[in-house]
């Protein structure tokens, strides 16, 4: 005979994102289906439910809340605790919040639901045509919150007093506005109106309408989106287009654009179903895709072979684009390289010589997030932007992180991202941008004081780059010495393997990897500009085993700027000049380059004058880009020389003749270095006899590739590594990616690459913060891992 079912109190602690995504309405809807008593809250730590059940109903009622979670909800943990003190409730109730220490994510702006979109296109919907409407699965989060916890009164829709329907919704746990924080409609929400650019409000009775109809007659409209201002003007117009790439000053990177829906994309470009996922998930990033049938303005995306689109994220935007007949360029409302504007009268006195009007509204933007954008390698989505969408939600540290210290790292100096780290898990800002400019660095620390201030955190080690002339570098210094915390140099490299590690989770004690590290520069364990980097690595350290040949960085600086100084280098390197001359002096590339102050230079090589050496990847891209005259004589962004040629050799790589050779020296320290030699005389002999461009692109990418498999299959073979950890910003090049992935795989190893943290320098802060923390495990005895550190 079965005996009487016994009843506890338990307490049950969640962490993850779970608030503002209509957790607690669901836990409050299973639990009453159930029966159960008690109560459910949010507090710093995430939810907490208390509540007096049997052994049966707790196990049904936590099996039921993973099944039918919220769309935005994530649960990272589950901690169970039996109680006697849990107060017994009569039924079961939703409880205010209290306040505590910060554990909890704060939840990434949202794309707007179907529910939501349905109503505002619905005549009879008390929200038709509303800019603002949101509910607990869609709307913004993030870039309206200012404190923890996610409750209204910190958040900047505060100053919006709810209407008497509006908050029958949100305090009704069964509607799904229930404690939605930026609920409101147009009798009590934030409003939107059209100004000019003299700051006179346009007299219109449908602001979204006129904009549109403003952007089909060719002119340009500034928009207060979710995360900042943007710049739109339409896609088809070639006039248009180059007035705003010439009053933004933004002369050649290409520029993202937004279409009203998947069909509309598909006239201009292909998308495959990784790409339909992205374009359609909550995020609503921008993604980079294959460009294809009708085209637009020349002047979009020059050099390029994919499109960056985007669909709707918002009302304001889906009513926007119901009108329009052709996509529109949504670009970040500012002035080149400045920080995305975000305040009204801010947009106005820096845009006003840009736009043309002036779509605005009264909620505050507290929190600037610009697009996340992707691209889709291999069928498989890599993350080139992380901002709206997804930063800042956190991720949890692999297995051995438990108990780590709290860490603040800084990052690198280009496309920064700082991250904060507690006892489990890494929050990383969203993308800032290159701190070598003023308005940006000042962003970036204002940023940094609202995450400490969001977060509450106090870090006890503060985690740099190696590289001393970083401003990220130095200010994490100055932090550290006025806190008197430890500072932790983490070498550039080692940090963007230690990045792709954790996000696959890879555990602390794991065997050593080999690490591929690809980029532009970052200063190495020697002192010398490393960026062509083959490691044994784990998260304590890192054993260089084989590199790029370093060659001069001739002008310092400039070198990154002037494609040219990187082709004359390598020249210079590998060449006899005088000899190189004779016999290639009919070549258009030798003449240019007698333009040029040869022997001055081919000195200042020589004596390292403002010449340091560079085993760098992304100057090798450079100086193959410039040979072939694509950006010879200036980059006007990063990565622009090899991003077009990239393009170039995507249209001859099935039809390219062999790879081009080189040359493996293997050094009596054994470090294999991979020289070019062979290479740049064989490119110089296709030039003579007039191959195609396409076609020398598309050898240099399968000689690059075939050099890559072999070093990093040789050091697997002799080390006993079996998996292969691929990452730096080079590895965003997706012929390059694709063919050293297949072609690893092939031989039988593992390859981890990056794919919701960018292989470029966003990255780096997670990187450091991992290794670190790691270093900081292995200095207390208490918490000591069991394995040292590789090397």
């Amino acid at each position: 005979m079965n005996g009487p079912v016994r009843r506890h109190g338990e307490r049950i602690r969640i962490r993850g994102v779970v608030q503002g995504v209509g957790f607690r309405p669901t836990v409050w809807r299973i639990a009453r289906e159930l029966n159960l008593t008690g109560s459910v809250r949010n507090d710093g730590r995430g939810v907490l439910i208390e509540v007096w059940v049997d052994d049966v109903h707790i196990d049904r009622f936590l099996a039921r809340l993973k099944e039918q979670l919220p769309p935005l909800a994530k649960i990272d943990s589950i901690e169970r605790c039996i109680t006697s003190d849990a107060p017994e409730r009569v039924g079961f109730e939703i409880v205010a919040s209290v306040e505590g220490a910060v554990e909890t994510a704060i939840v990434a702006d949202a794309a707007t639901c179907p529910a939501c979109l349905a109503e505002v296109g619905d005549p009879a919907d008390r929200r038709y045509r509303y800019a603002f409407t949101n509910c607990t699965h869609c709307g913004p989060r993030f870039s309206i919150v200012k404190a923890i916890p996610y409750d209204r009164a910190n958040t900047s829709m505060s100053s919006f007093t709810m209407c008497l329907a509006c908050r029958a919704e949100y305090d009704n746990p069964a509607d799904r506005r229930f404690h939605a924080q930026p609920n409101a409609c147009p009798d009590c929400g934030p409003r939107i109106w059209l100004q000019d650019a003299q700051g006179m409000r346009i007299d219109c009775d449908d602001a979204i309408g006129q904009s549109a109809a403003l952007i089909s007659s060719g002119k340009i409209v500034a928009i207060k989106g979710i995360g900042g201002f943007h710049l739109a003007c339409d896609a088809a117009n070639e006039e248009a287009v180059t007035r705003l790439r010439q009053c933004k000053r933004r002369y050649h990177k290409p520029f993202a654009l937004l279409a009203r829906d998947l069909r509309m994309i598909g006239r201009f470009a292909h998308v495959d179903e990784t790409g339909v996922d992205l374009l359609q998930s909550a995020a609503a990033p921008i993604v980079l895709l294959q460009a294809r049938g009708e085209t637009l303005a020349k002047s979009i995306a020059p050099g390029h072979r994919r499109l960056g689109f985007a669909l709707p994220s918002t009302p304001l935007h889906h009513l926007l684009m119901q009108v329009l007949e052709h996509p529109i360029v949504l670009t970040s409302g500012n002035i080149s390289d400045e920080p995305q504007c975000i305040d009204n009268d801010e947009a106005c006195e820096k845009l006003g010589s840009i736009a043309d009007a002036f779509l605005l509204h009264d909620r505050e933007i507290v929190n600037r997030v610009d697009d996340s954008v992707f691209g889709v390698v291999d069928g498989r989505a890599m993350i080139v932007r992380r901002a709206r969408g997804y930063a800042p939600a956190a991720l949890m540290f692999p297995a051995g992180f438990e108990n780590a210290p709290a860490v603040l790292a800084m990052g690198a100096e280009l496309k920064s991202t700082f991250c904060l780290t507690n006892t489990e898990q890494a929050v990383v800002s969203q993308h800032i941008g290159d701190l070598e400019n003023a308005p940006v660095l000042e962003d970036y620390r204002r940023q940094l004081q609202l995450y400490e201030s969001l977060y509450r955190h106090r870090p006890e080690i503060i985690a740099v780059d190696k590289h001393p002339n970083y401003l990220s570098t130095q200010y994490g210094r100055e932090l550290a010495k006025e806190r008197d915390v430890e500072c932790v140099e983490v070498q550039h490299h080692h940090a963007h393997v230690a990045a792709v590690m954790v996000e696959h989770g890879l555990p602390l004690d794991c065997k050593p990897v080999l690490g591929i590290a690809l980029d532009g520069l970052g200063m190495g364990d020697d002192g010398e500009l490393w960026g062509g980097e083959f490691f044994a690595a784990d998260y304590l350290a890192c054993k260089r085993l084989a590199s790029f040949d370093p060659v001069a960085l001739l002008g310092g600086n400039q070198a990154t700027r002037e494609p040219w100084r990187n082709t004359l280098a390598q020249l210079l390197h590998y060449f006899d000049l005088k000899t190189l001359v004779g016999e290639t002096s009919d070549l258009e590339l030798m003449r240019y380059l007698q333009t040029k102050q040869i022997p001055v230079l081919a000195k200042m090589a020589e004596k390292r004058l403002n010449s340091p050496l560079c085993s760098s990847a992304g100057r090798l891209f450079d100086a193959v880009a410039a040979a072939l005259n694509i950006c010879r004589d200036e980059a006007h962004y990063e990565g622009q020389a090899a991003i077009e040629l990239e393009a170039l050799a995507a249209t001859s790589i099935d039809q390219a003749g062999a790879a081009y050779p080189v040359h493996f020296d293997d050094r009596e320290d054994g470090r294999r270095v991979i020289t070019w030699g062979p290479m740049w005389q064989a490119l110089l002999n296709d030039l003579q006899q007039g191959v195609a461009a396409s076609e020398i692109a598309a050898r240099f990418h399968a000689g690059l590739t075939n050099a890559i498999i072999e070093t990093a299959m040789r050091i697997c073979r002799a080390q006993s590594l079996g998996t292969v950890v691929l990452s730096g910003g080079v590895f965003q090049n997706a012929l390059l990616l694709e063919g050293v992935r297949r072609g690893l795989k092939n031989c039988g190893v593992g390859v981890l690459a990056a794919g919701m943290h960018p292989a470029g320098d966003g990255a780096i802060s997670l990187g450091q913060a991992a290794v670190a923390i790691a270093r900081s495990i292995r200095n207390n005895p208490d918490l000591n891992i069991a394995r040292p550190a590789y090397g």
